[in-house]
């Protein structure tokens, strides 16, 4: 049987809320699921106001209406990213800048980041990848130092810490995804966390078409009209319902992601070292989501003749993100060849071992015997 890269999983009551939400025949957004979801994350994740969405995408655009970008303002975030990254504020007119991530981490080098900042410098987006925190404090520091905002992309990151603080509640917004890849999930989903609350109500008003629904909802107005800018972005109460399963059953979906992790890394580092290939790292000061587990192999050819070796096993690993910069919208933002030599290396040599909350022992030991076999 195929172990596949990932495997929709259910801990929770996810089929009971489902048929709940069913029961009361309201399949729209902002019911009582939804209602549950947001109580549950903002509990979770102190500070802020949370607001289910569509998708991390759409929490990330809602990120640059909030900030009024305007064409030709300039939006730094690293190359080594999921596409949403980028293209949700290059939706308003921005332009993309590039930055490299640490070799350790692959987080947004902060290092390189000040000579990234001009005049026309608006947003730093960070992304904490694999869960593990990025350095928050020199980020922060610097953006403080320019008057510039900080927006968190927290794709995957729910529940890691950063020097015990959560991630997501560090910058001015943070956004989450539900994807179905992701160790929370809904299929499609996500949310945008408001930690400056200067931004909250507005937040309500976009996610609303750029209508006070919410504020009528709640009886502060008699009726509610077009008063701002704004879409479709409110999550079906269906989906929240499967989320609220999901988000309730958050420490078992933990607790085995993490068995998961540290098996892989414990079993699998000796080799790793033998034949030149790096496993994760996760500074002391980090506490990682578990989101996923990566080889860096020492060559693009390598790393070939491993997702090889593993598929015709029945195993399928896949490789992540190409360099945002050296794509064609990313060449069309001014990205160039030897922008980020980082990302460029480790786009080639990166590979995800199959990972998902409800992988058995058996799976996993399969999979560390192919591993283990490989020669580079």
């Amino acid at each position: 049987m195929t172990i596949p890269f990932n495997r929709l999983s259910m801990l929770g009551d996810e089929a009971k809320f489902i048929d709940e939400a069913l029961a009361k025949s309201h399949l729209m957004g902002d019911g009582g699921f939804t209602k549950k979801c947001h109580a549950l994350l903002e509990a979770s994740l102190p500070g802020g106001k949370a607001l289910l969405t569509t998708s991390c995408t759409h929490a990330l655009e809602m990120a640059g209406l909030l900030l009024d970008l305007k064409p030709g303002d300039e939006v730094i975030v690293p190359s080594f990213t999921f596409v949403s990254t980028a293209n949700a504020f290059a939706l308003r007119g921005a332009r993309i800048v590039f930055a490299d991530v640490r070799p350790d981490t692959l987080n947004l080098d902060e290092a390189k980041l000040e000579a990234l900042i001009t005049p026309r410098t608006r947003l730093i987006v960070p992304v904490h990848y694999a869960g593990v925190g990025c350095e928050m404090d020199a980020l922060l520091a610097i953006a403080a130092r320019h008057g510039l905002p900080v927006v968190e992309d927290n794709a995957h990151g729910l529940f890691g810490t950063y020097r015990g603080r959560p991630l997501g509640t560090l910058g001015a917004f943070s956004t989450l995804s539900f994807h179905e890849t992701k160790n929370i999930s809904c299929g499609e989903g996500g949310a945008l966390l408001v930690n400056d609350a200067r931004f909250a109500e507005r937040a309500e008003i976009i996610r609303e078409k750029g209508t006070n629904r919410s504020r009528f909802f709640r009886g502060q107005v008699d009726k509610y009209t077009w008063v701002d800018i704004g879409s479709s972005y409110v999550m079906s109460d269906l989906l929240a319902a499967f989320l609220y399963g999901q988000l309730q059953a958050r420490e078992r979906i933990q607790a085995c992601r993490r068995a998961l992790w540290e098996t892989y890394h414990r079993e699998l580092s000796a080799w790793a070292a033998a034949q030149g290939v790096t496993v994760p790292h996760v500074p002391a000061h980090c506490e990682q989501s578990f989101h996923m587990y990566y080889l860096l192999m020492p060559s693009l050819e390598a790393r070939t003749r491993f997702i090889q070796h593993l598929r015709a096993q029945d195993i399928n690993a896949v490789f992540h993100y190409l360099p945002l910069h050296l794509s064609q919208m990313g060449q069309h933002h001014g990205g160039r060849a030897g922008d980020c030599p980082v990302t460029e290396d480790v786009s080639d040599r990166l590979v995800r071992l199959p990972f998902f909350t409800t992988m058995t022992e058996a799976e996993q030991a399969r999979v560390l015997a192919a591993v283990r076999d490989f020669r580079c």
